[in-house]
This record gives C-alpha cells, sequence and structure tokens, in this order.
C-alpha cells in the first residue's frame, strides 16, 4: 500500500491504498478532468460515515460499474459464451 497526501475542504488528508487504487482513481480524475483534489473532494462531499478511504473505493467501484455494459463485457472475453 501506498499513502499519499489529498487536499478536501483545504485540510491534508493522508489515503493509504494500493497502487491499482491510486491508478484507478488517476483514470476517473482524467476522464473527469478533474485534479485528484477536486475528485476527493466530490467523494468527500457524498461519504457518509465511511472513511475517506472507504468512500473512495465505493466510489471507484460504483464508478466502473456503471461504465460497464454487456457489450463491453463480452469485448473484454469476460464469462463464457452463451451466457
Amino acid at each position: 500500500m501506498f499513502a499519499r497526501n489529498v487536499t478536501v475542504a483545504g485540510r491534508r488528508t493522508s489515503l493509504r491504498m494500493e497502487p491499482e487504487m491510486w491508478d484507478a482513481l488517476q483514470e476517473v480524475a482524467s476522464r473527469e478532468n478533474l485534479t485528484l483534489h477536486d475528485l476527493g473532494m466530490a467523494v468527500a462531499k457524498k461519504r457518509g460515515l465511511h472513511s475517506m478511504t472507504a468512500a473512495i473505493r465505493v466510489y471507484l467501484l460504483d464508478y466502473f460499474r456503471a461504465a460497464a455494459t454487456d457489450a463491453g463485457h463480452r469485448k473484454a472475453g469476460h464469462g463464457k459464451p452463451g451466457r
């Protein structure tokens, strides 16, 4: 795991996540034309009682789940033919 600092609402927050989670977060920020700090702020506004790290993981799961389609699933070769 790697720890990095993200500024949320003017406060520096240290987050520990796997490199793959950091990569995914950077990918989403890039796709949405946001900085990591701006994306962190958007997640923080909706995090409820979750820790910031947990809220980011849930956000990433929801983001990529929403982007996943049956056609994309087939194109990537996931699953078994005929299902």
